[in-house]
């Protein structure tokens, strides 16, 4: 099995986000059996504020703003040249997943992954839950 690691703008894009998740996404991409990278990890309000008027996020209240989420974008070589490019193919998100709840339990960190969500599916998106890290004053 391939192992893979995360480059260097996923690592950027890590600062700011809580240990416990950063060292979940650190485990699980080496058992991953897809690659992948950071989307986002922090985001600024008028971020957020841009993704819900985009229907990209449902909430003002979301765990990217306080570093207890992290968004995670296949990387999959989907026209055979060998490079691999950001891709949205479904199936890849539950592979990641699969490695990101392995990660967690490993680690124990509890972990929510969006595409367990029964409102809204959000398969790219993995949070640190409410209930074990509240949300900072």
């Amino acid at each position: 099995m391939t192992s893979y690691t995360l480059s260097t703008r996923s690592l950027k894009r890590l600062e700011g986000i809580h240990p416990d998740l950063v060292r979940v996404v650190k485990l699980a991409i080496q058992i991953s059996k897809v690659d992948f990278m950071v989307g986002e990890g922090m985001r600024t309000i008028a971020r957020q504020r841009e993704l819900v008027a985009q229907g990209a996020s449902k909430t003002m209240n979301s765990r990217h703003l306080t570093g207890h989420a992290v968004d995670l974008i296949a990387l999959l070589d989907t026209d055979g040249d060998g490079d691999k490019e950001v891709s949205w193919h479904g199936p890849s998100y539950y592979l990641i997943a699969e490695a990101m709840k392995l990660a967690a339990k490993q680690l124990k960190v509890p972990l929510e992954w969006g595409g367990d969500w029964k409102t809204f599916f959000d398969g790219p998106h993995f949070q640190l839950p409410f209930a074990s890290y509240p949300k900072p004053k």
